[in-house]
C-alpha cells in the first residue's frame, strides 16, 4: 500500500540538545491531539466513508500524519542526545527517563501514555469528517504553543512547517465533506428491473 521515502518531509538538525523542549514536544508525538492518533484516526474511519475522495483524502492524510509521527519523534530525539544527569534532572524530565530512558515513547507531555481513547470513528461519514476538521483544528493551536515556548530556530522551522501542514489538512477535510454531504443528499431512485441495485439520481 505504502511506499516509504527514507527521509523526513521536513529536514531535522538540532544541535542543542534541551530536556525542557523534549518534554513538551512529546506532546505532538503520542498526545491525544498528535500525530500519532491523527493517523490512526483517519485510517480507521476511511473504511466507512462513502465516497472515493473521501476514502482517498483520509488515506493520504493519515500516511502524511505518520510521516508527521516520524519528525516529531525525531525531535524529541535530537532534543535528548548527549543530555547530562544534571539536564534530566532539572528539566523535570527525570520521571520519564526512569520509565523510557531517552527512547521516544508516545505519551502526552503531562506522562499520560498514548491511548485509543483519544480518537474517535463514529461509522458516519460527517460526523468523522467534522471530528477531523476539529481535530486538525486543535494540532495547529497545540503547535503555536509550542511554538511560542522556544526561540531556538532549528525547532521552529519544522514545527512552523508541521503547522502549516494542520491548515492544509483542515482544508482538505472540508472539501471531503462538502463532497460527501452532496452524495447523501442525492435522491435515492430504485431500478424495478433490478432491484438488487439502487440506481442514484441527481
Amino acid at each position: 500500500m505504502w511506499i516509504y521515502e527514507k527521509k523526513l518531509e521536513f529536514p531535522i538538525k538540532i544541535t542543542t540538545p534541551d530536556a525542557r523542549l523534549a518534554k513538551i514536544m512529546i506532546e505532538q508525538y503520542g498526545g491525544p491531539d498528535g500525530e500519532l492518533g491523527a493517523s490512526l484516526r483517519y485510517l480507521s474511519q476511511k473504511f466507512t466513508m462513502v465516497t472515493p475522495e473521501a476514502k482517498a483524502t483520509l488515506n493520504d492524510i493519515a500516511t502524511e500524519e505518520f510521516a508527521h509521527v516520524e519528525m516529531m519523534g525525531t525531535i524529541v530525539a535530537q532534543l535528548t542526545r548527549g543530555l547530562t544527569k544534571q539536564q534530566i534532572i532539572d528539566s523535570g524530565l527525570d520521571s520519564y527517563y526512569v520509565n523510557h530512558g531517552l527512547g521516544v515513547y508516545p505519551s502526552a507531555a503531562s506522562g499520560v501514555p498514548f491511548s485509543a481513547l483519544a480518537l474517535q470513528s463514529k461509522g458516519d461519514p460527517i460526523t468523522d469528517l467534522y471530528e477531523d476538521m476539529a481535530a486538525e483544528q486543535k494540532a495547529r493551536s497545540t503547535y503555536e504553543y509550542l511554538i511560542d515556548l522556544t526561540d531556538d530556530p532549528e525547532v521552529l522551522a519544522p514545527l512552523r512547517f508541521l503547522r502549516e501542514r494542520e491548515i492544509v489538512h483542515f482544508q482538505r477535510f472540508g472539501e471531503a465533506l462538502d463532497i460527501a454531504r452532496d452524495y447523501l443528499k442525492q435522491e435515492k431512485v430504485f431500478d424495478m428491473g433490478n432491484t438488487s441495485n439502487i440506481m442514484w439520481k441527481a
